[in-house]
């Protein structure tokens, strides 16, 4: 393809926008424009990457983050949060990740006590009043079923939060339950507890039942329990993982510390996000000049270029070049414009193809060309050589060339 038919416009700065480096290289090198459409070349490098094989991540060269249903990417301005375990790299969602959870030490059950606890709507202000850790608490949570308008209790640990997504997977979609729903259930909101609901959902954490002598609410306004314990006092439909995961907890696997990051999705399952995966190959694939494509990602195997000479027609020799590599079936992108040489280099920069050819007067007046890798210092390869390769492999091993 010539450069000119696609009417590439490269920038030399980046975009007042860029949130990243990754987007501010795309910009600048003519794949995306500032309000991230696709432009030609953009185009033309997913059309590439949808068209590579089903094992085409393991050549990307990325730092991918993978659970059993998706493909996440690590960068700042993720819209998503994972959990991950750098030791043996188990990695989630995280408002879905899973993590060694440690009991107290185990303790003789006490009997029930109800105290007056004024003004102790919080786990905060109640465990300051008793002068307790916030581990010594049950924490409780109301809802409502959208489906059939049933009302859902849930209580952990007073220092855990619960995770919606994890609870939504076990029970359906749900809404904060409101004033009638509570009262009609018994409970009393700031100083609920599971204990004599009436036609309630319970769930419990898996945390609670290893749990003694825990501080709930005594469903009275005013009131907490003192010494309330699973399942003497009361018991659950569901006894199962409903806590958020964060930074620090032990792996699921392997018990080392997880950390938390922002992410944004690769993939889920087979599906593949191309444009979000363009993203990462800009931010992992650059240095200060441009982008550095890896060749199952660039939208073209080569950038052929020629440098006008005083003498010779060295576009004319370039087209030749183009022709005979095009007829090998290695894809080129042939920037034919009369331009200054300083200019088409900084464009081959930007635009990062694997390899750059130069066509230029000094060279063919030896019989040679320019072969650069992107990644890698130039060398020259004769006219003959490059006019008689068969694929983008011996090319490659051509441009090794001094």
């Amino acid at each position: 393809m010539k450069y000119t038919s696609l009417s590439i416009q490269t920038q030399r700065e980046f975009p007042n926008n860029a949130r990243t480096q990754g987007f501010g290289w795309l910009v600048r090198a003519g794949y995306i424009n500032r309000d991230n459409q696709l432009l030609p070349l953009g185009e033309g490098m997913l059309a590439r990457l949808r068209t590579s094989d089903s094992s085409f991540f393991s050549h990307l060269s990325l730092p991918l983050h993978k659970s059993e249903q998706a493909t996440f990417f690590p960068i700042s301005t993720g819209d998503i949060e994972i959990s991950h375990c750098p030791s043996c790299h188990y990695t989630e969602r995280l408002e879905l990740a899973q993590f060694k959870k440690t009991a107290l030490p185990r303790e003789e059950e006490r009997p029930l006590e109800k105290v007056s606890t004024p003004d102790c709507n919080t786990i905060e202000a109640l465990a300051k009043l008793l002068n307790i850790s916030k581990e010594k608490t049950a924490k409780a949570l109301m809802f409502v079923r959208k489906a059939d308008n049933k009302f859902i209790f849930v209580a952990v640990r007073g220092d855990m939060q619960l995770s919606e997504a994890k609870l939504r997977k076990l029970v359906g979609e749900v809404g904060l339950a409101d004033a009638e729903s509570i009262s009609k259930s018994g409970a009393e909101a700031g100083y609920a507890s599971p204990i004599d609901l009436k036609d309630a959902l319970i769930l419990v954490d898996d945390l609670i039942p290893q749990s003694q002598n825990l501080v709930a609410g005594a469903n009275e306004t005013g009131y907490h329990l003192l010494n309330t314990n699973y399942p003497r006092d009361y018991v659950a439909e569901m006894v199962a993982d409903l806590v958020q995961a964060k930074a620090g907890d032990g792996c699921p696997k392997c018990g080392n510390p997880l950390e938390v990051s922002s992410a944004i999705q690769i993939a889920s399952g087979t599906e593949v996000d191309f444009e979000n995966l363009m993203l990462a190959l800009a931010e992992t694939h650059h240095d200060d000049k441009g982008l550095k494509l890896p060749l199952s990602a660039a939208p073209f195997d080569v950038y052929l270029m020629h440098v006008p000479g005083k003498t010779m027609d060295t576009k004319a020799k370039a087209e030749e070049i183009y022709n005979a590599l095009q007829n090998a079936g290695i894809s080129v992108l042939f920037d034919d414009r009369d331009e200054r040489a300083g200019v088409k280099f900084n464009d081959a920069d930007l635009i990062g193809c694997p390899v750059r050819v130069t066509v230029g007067e000094k060279g063919l007046q030896n019989g040679m060309v320019e072969l650069k890798q992107r990644s890698s210092g130039a060398g020259k390869i004769s006219l003959e050589q490059i006019s008689t390769v068969k694929n983008i492999s011996e090319l490659l091993e051509e441009s090794l060339y001094e």
